[in-house]
C-alpha cells in the first residue's frame, strides 16, 4: 500500500467502501469469486517421491478441469471452481482431496503436505517430468517443462505452494467507475484498478510471509551440494532461525537467471504487456547456448528470457480466462484484467488441505483493501525495494526489531503491519456487515495475535514442533502428511460423489484421446506458429 499519509489513504479506502456498501450496489461485494490451486507432491508412505504415472482414475492431466499436474508427473495440482464464498471454495477443496486420497491409497501413496519437498531421487534428472500425451499441445507442455529443467533444474520445480485466485464482481468496478466519473472505458478502468491492487500487494506482501510463511526448514539433500547460508538444525535439516518462507526466498523461485533482471511494469496494462511480450521474444545468450534441440528432439520452446509468459515467477499475476489456444497476454490485451492470482502462499502443514478458511477470510479482506486503497505508481526503484523487503521477511521475518525500507526511511515491521491492519480492519468490517457474522474480524484478530507473539506464526510452530518431538524436517513433514492422509481416508466420499468424479475422469481421458485422434499438422509447425508472437492490444 502507498507511502502517503494515513489520513489520506484511509479517506480513499473508507470512501470507496462506503460507496460499495450502500445503495443499489450493496450486494456486489458479496459476489466476487475466489478459487484455489493447490500443488502437492505424491509420495510413498515412507516419504519418497512417487515414481508412478498420474493415475488414470484421476483423469487426463491435460484436460481434467480440477485435477492436473504441475511440473513433475508426481506434482498434482488440485483446482477448485471459482466460488462466491471462501467457505464453499474450501469445501470443494476438501471434497477433491477426499477423492484424490482414495485413489492414491490404492497404490500406497499420499500427498506431501509441505511446500519444501521430501526425499527426491538421488540425481536431478531422476525426477520425472509431467507427461500430457501425444497431441501437439500436450507435447508443447512437456517441452516447456524440459526447458524449465535446463534453466532452473528439476529439483527447484518440486517446490509446492498454494495459489489464491481473487476477483471482485464487475458491478463493483462499474459503481466506482460511475462514482469517480472516470473517462476511461469500463474495461480499462477495471484493469487499472486490478493493477492498483497489484501495486499495493507488491509493496506489502511481506506481511503474508510473516503471517503465513510455513517453510523455515528443508532437507539438506534438496540443495544437492550447492553453496548456501543456512544454519544446521540437525544432521539432515537446514534452516534459518527467524525464517518464514525459504520457499519464497532466494533459495526458491526468485533465484533465477534469465528473468532475474526482469522488472514487470504494474503501472499500466500496456506497460505490463510490453514488458512480458519482450521477455518472451528476447533471446538470452545462456539459453541460446543450450539451443532448442538435442539429438533431434525439442528441449525448450525457444531460447528467450521466458519461453512463455507463465514462466515469469511473480508473487501475484493479473489474469484473464483464456479461450482454447489463446495465450494469456493476448487475452489480457483483448479483454483486460479479470482477476488476480496470488502465488506466494506456502502450504500450511497444520491444515489438511494446506489452507484454512480463516486464512482465506483474511486474504479476502487484505486483497479488498489493496484494491480500494490509494495506489501510487510503482517505479523501478520502489519495485526493487519491495523485492528486498519481501526477501528480508522470508529469511528474517521473526527477528525481533526487524526494520524494513519504505521510501527513503526505515520502519519497523511491527509499526508498518499495525498501519496495514488498521486498513484491513475497514474492509473486514464491511465484509462482515454484508455477509452477516464476524468471520473476517475474527480472522484479523487471529493474525494480529501473531504480530504480538511470533511463536504463533506457522513458521515458528514448525520449528517448535520439530524441537519438541526431536524431528528432522523430513520426520516432521512425514508425520503431518500421514496425519492428514488419515484425516481424509477416514471420511470417504459417498458412492454417488465417487461415481461423479470417475465419470469426470473418463470424460477427460476421452477428450484427450479425441484431441490426439483428430490432430492436424506436425509438431514442428505447431511450435513455429506458437512462437510467432505478436501482441495487438485490440485484437482477440
Amino acid at each position: 500500500m502507498p507511502d502517503t499519509t494515513s489520513t489520506r489513504t484511509n479517506d480513499v479506502l473508507t470512501q470507496r467502501l462506503s460507496v460499495l456498501s450502500a445503495g443499489p450496489h450493496r450486494d456486489a461485494l458479496t459476489r466476487g469469486l475466489r478459487g484455489i490451486e493447490k500443488e502437492s507432491l505424491r509420495v510413498t508412505r515412507d516419504g519418497h517421491l512417487a515414481m508412478t504415472p498420474h493415475a488414470a482414475a484421476l483423469g487426463s492431466a491435460l484436460t481434467h478441469p480440477s485435477l492436473t499436474t504441475d511440473y513433475s508427473e508426481a506434482l498434482i495440482e488440485i483446482i477448485t471452481p471459482a466460488e462466491h464464498d471462501a467457505s464453499i471454495t474450501l469445501a470443494k477443496l476438501d471434497e477433491l482431496h477426499r477423492y484424490v486420497y482414495g485413489v492414491l491409497a490404492r497404490d500406497g501413496e499420499m500427498l506431501w503436505n509441505e511446500s519444501m519437498p521430501g526425499l527426491l531421487p538421488d540425481t536431478d534428472d531422476g525426477i520425472p517430468i509431467a507427461r500430457y500425451g501425444n497431441s501437439n499441445i500436450g507435447r508443447l507442455k512437456y517441452v516447456y517443462r524440459m526447458g524449465l529443467a535446463l534453466r532452473y533444474g528439476r529439483t527447484m520445480q518440486c517446490i509446492a505452494g498454494i495459489h489464491y485466485n481473487y476477483s471482485l464482481n464487475e458491478d463493483v468496478w462499474r459503481a466506482l467507475h460511475a462514482h469517480e466519473q472516470s473517462t476511461a472505458t469500463e474495461t480499462d478502468y477495471q484493469s487499472e484498478r486490478y493493477l492498483a491492487l497489484i501495486r499495493n500487494f507488491r509493496r506489502t506482501n511481506w506481511l503474508l510471509m510473516y503471517l503465513f510463511g510455513a517453510s523455515p526448514a528443508l532437507d539438506g539433500r534438496f540443495l544437492r551440494g550447492h553453496a548456501h547460508s543456512l544454519d544446521t538444525f540437525d544432521a539432515d535439516t537446514l534452516y534459518l532461525p527467524y525464517a518464514t518462507s525459504l520457499r519464497m526466498s532466494d533459495l526458491g523461485y526468485s533465484n533465477t537467471t534469465g528473468q532475474s533482471a526482469l522488472c514487470a511494469d504494474y503501472n499500466t496494462l500496456p506497460g505490463y504487456l510490453d514488458a512480458l511480450a519482450q521477455a518472451v521474444s528476447q533471446p538470452y545468450p545462456p539459453y541460446e547456448a543450450i539451443g532448442t534441440h538435442r539429438d533431434g528432439e525439442w528441449v525448450q520452446i525457444n531460447t528467450n528470457v521466458l519461453q512463455i509468459e507463465n514462466e515469469f515467477y511473480s508473487t501475484i499475476r493479473p489474469k484473464r480466462v483464456t479461450y482454447p489456444g489463446e495465450r494469456p497476454l493476448h487475452a489480457l490485451a483483448a479483454r483486460g484484467v479479470q482477476y488476480v492470482e496470488v502465488r506466494c502462499m506456502d502450504i500450511d502443514p497444520f491444515e489438511p488441505t494446506g489452507i484454512s478458511l480463516e486464512t482465506a477470510r483474511f486474504l479476502d479482506a487484505y486483497l479488498l483493501a489493496c484494491a480500494l486503497d490509494e495506489s501510487p505508481l510503482l517505479p523501478a526503484a520502489e519495485y526493487e525495494q519491495a523485492n528486498e523487503n519481501f526477501g528480508l521477511v522470508t529469511k528474517e521475518g521473526r527477528r525481533p526489531g526487524l526494520e524494513l525500507k519504505r521510501g527513503n526511511e526505515t520502519i519497523s515491521l511491527q509499526d508498518w503491519a499495525a498501519e496495514l491492519f488498521a486498513k484491513i480492519e475497514h474492509s473486514a468490517a464491511v465484509l462482515d456487515a454484508l455477509h452477516g457474522g464476524d468471520a473476517h474480524a475474527r480472522s484479523l484478530a487471529t493474525q494480529r495475535a501473531k504480530l504480538a507473539d511470533a511463536s504463533l506464526t506457522p513458521s515458528a510452530r514448525v520449528l517448535q514442533t520439530m524441537r519438541e518431538n526431536q524431528q528432522s524436517f523430513l520426520q516432521f513433514a512425514l508425520a503431518q502428511s500421514e496425519r492428514h492422509a488419515a484425516h481424509f481416508l477416514s471420511r470417504p466420499l459417498d458412492t454417488q460423489a465417487i461415481a461423479q468424479f470417475e465419470a469426470l475422469a473418463r470424460a477427460s481421458l476421452d477428450e484427450q484421446a479425441k484431441l490426439e485422434r483428430e490432430e492436424v499438422g506436425s509438431f514442428d509447425a505447431f511450435v513455429t506458429a506458437y512462437r510467432a508472437y505478436t501482441l495487438n492490444r485490440y485484437s482477440v
